[in-house]
């Protein structure tokens, strides 16, 4: 069965880093749209970073333009969220979407960034 299983959240200090991944499987991972999203409680679902299946188109939300780097290695079958210089604002749940026509998601990691 289709399976997206995030990983590498936790607590860092503000202006830290943190890489989280997201190990996919159950599907052609290689041909899907990735994209992570986050969720601050009490805030709607957000999205982060999207990549194309080839790796070679990425988009970014301009709050985390500059400090956050998506990349996915196809033969593995893992997407990343390399971030950078992280803030408060920063604490969320984050979330691995995959999307071709049909949405799959992760069950998600936490982040908690402290000042």
């Amino acid at each position: 069965q289709v399976q997206l299983v995030e990983s590498g959240g936790g607590l860092v200090q503000s202006g830290g880093s943190l890489r989280v991944s997201c190990a996919a499987s159950g599907f052609s991972f290689s041909t899907y749209y990735m994209s992570w999203y986050r969720q601050a409680p009490g805030k709607e679902r957000e999205l982060v970073a999207g990549i194309g299946s080839t790796g070679g188109s990425t988009h970014y939300a301009d709050s985390v333009k500059g400090r956050f780097t998506i990349s996915r290695d196809n033969a593995k079958n893992t997407l990343y969220l390399q971030m950078n210089s992280l803030k408060p604002e920063d604490t969320a749940m984050y979330y691995c979407r995959a999307y071709r026509g049909v949405v799959y998601w992760g069950q998600g990691t936490q982040v908690t960034v402290s000042s």
